[in-house]
């Protein structure tokens, strides 16, 4: 990895795409439905997925409530933190780029949303299917940093993996 002058397109073009996509259905969510209210977008989609309008006052799928003013020094750390490793390296891998980008996007769609009401975010994705049947009420900020955080924990196991297998075959070839 070698230093770079500023967030690369990708990543500031990820994140701000899912800003705007949070953002945009978090205001639809408060505009078109009441707290508490669940609506079926299709019949065929009813038993699996609806749109319920609940505030959070923890972190992504609710967990540890009432902690929203906490959770937006969190949010700044996070997003502080997020943007200072974005800025030491620059990239080859576009997935890497991409990750970070949907972390970003996701941390700071969330944290907006507790600066601006009290400390609380909008969920509004319920969905109710196997393995857990009935799921924690979610956004799309939510889902973006856990995809975000996974696609980096796969890329970063694949390195590992991909640097332990070169080591293995060096071994063996010196042995031959």
């Amino acid at each position: 990895m070698k230093e770079q002058k500023g967030l690369p397109p990708l990543l500031w073009g990820a994140a701000a795409l899912v800003l705007l996509a949070d953002q945009v259905t978090k205001q639809l969510v408060r505009t078109s439905l009441v707290e508490g209210q669940s609506v079926s977008l299709s019949r065929w989609l009813a038993p699996v997925f609806s749109v319920t309008y609940v505030t959070n006052s923890g972190i992504a799928f609710g967990l540890f409530p009432n902690f929203g003013q906490f959770f937006i020094v969190v949010g700044l750390v996070v997003v502080a933190a997020l943007l200072w490793y974005s800025f030491q390296f620059a990239y080859d891998d576009w997935s890497v780029l991409l990750a970070l980008g949907l972390q970003l996007g996701g941390a700071v769609g969330n944290l907006l949303d507790r600066l601006l009401f009290d400390g609380v975010v909008v969920d509004f994705i319920d969905l109710s299917f196997w393995p857990l049947q009935r799921w924690p009420v979610f956004n799309l900020a939510d889902a973006s940093i856990v995809v975000g955080v996974t696609l980096l924990v796969f890329l970063l196991l694949r390195e590992e993996w991909r640097e332990g297998s070169g080591s293995a075959s060096m071994v063996t070839a010196q042995d031959e």
